[in-house]
């Protein structure tokens, strides 16, 4: 058995390569890339169906790197291991994983014992491990409890990527009523006009500007999810 690590961090992928050696005695060759982009080539070149992949990564993140690597193997199993339970890295890896994939994602301040336990059940026994904690997240990205759906969270990477509700209609196939009904949707789950209060109906505030700063503020939105819905914005105004 091949495992790869992915991880900027020194220290992380030294602990890694110990933690991937103390669970699984199968593993023969562990092979390491310092970012995504390292990641990706060498996942190709070894054909690595086990990996254990940080999120957070300067070069290319691991969310872009795992979504090249099951594109081309979809039946890779990859732990997530990540310092953030941020909604947007967890609606960011729901996105990518295909059907019937093992995968994982265990927050690094989990135990020694629970990254172990993550370890074999992916790799071993194609089990899914979420921790408790992403778990939750993950219900509520998906709706679950009263989080945003899918089709309102697409309004709200929209509305930060600057486009109008004209450009939305256009780009979602949807009527300018219906856009204009889901960001109402979006400003009630964002409780936009409570924090604006009074003020936004003398003009004081932009309530797309706030909704966004307010998403900022409560992690559904970061970087990453943007730089990736930035590319995907670029890719249909190419297409078009």
């Amino acid at each position: 058995m091949k495992v790869l690590i992915v991880e900027d961090d020194p220290l992380h992928r030294s602990y890694l390569h110990e933690a991937v050696n103390a669970a699984l005695p199968e593993c023969d060759t562990v092979i390491e890339a310092e970012n995504g982009t390292v990641g990706e080539k060498l996942a190709r070149d070894h054909k690595s169906a086990h990996i254990v992949m940080d999120l957070q990564m300067a070069s290319r993140n691991g969310i872009e790197a795992a979504r090249t690597i099951w594109k081309e193997r979809p039946e890779t199993r990859i732990l997530f291991w990540s310092n953030y339970s941020d909604e947007a890295y967890v609606r960011g890896v729901s996105r990518i994983v295909p059907d019937g994939a093992a995968y994982g994602y265990v927050l690094k301040s989990a135990s020694d014992e629970r990254l172990k336990l993550a370890l074999r059940s992916i790799f071993i026994e194609s089990q899914c491990v979420i921790d408790r904690e992403v778990r939750g997240l993950q219900q509520k990205s998906l709706g679950q409890t009263n989080g945003f759906t899918d089709s309102e969270y697409e309004i709200l990477v929209d509305i930060a990527l600057g486009l109008t509700d004209r450009a939305i209609a256009k780009r979602r196939n949807l009527s300018l009523r219906s856009v204009q009904n889901r960001l109402q949707q979006l400003y009630d789950k964002l409780d936009v006009y409570q924090t604006a209060g009074d003020d936004h109906e003398d003009g004081r505030f932009n309530l797309r500007a706030r909704a966004v700063t307010i998403a900022f503020l409560r992690k559904l939105l970061n970087y990453s999810a943007l730089e990736r819905a930035e590319a995907e914005l670029q890719e249909w105004l190419d297409g078009k």
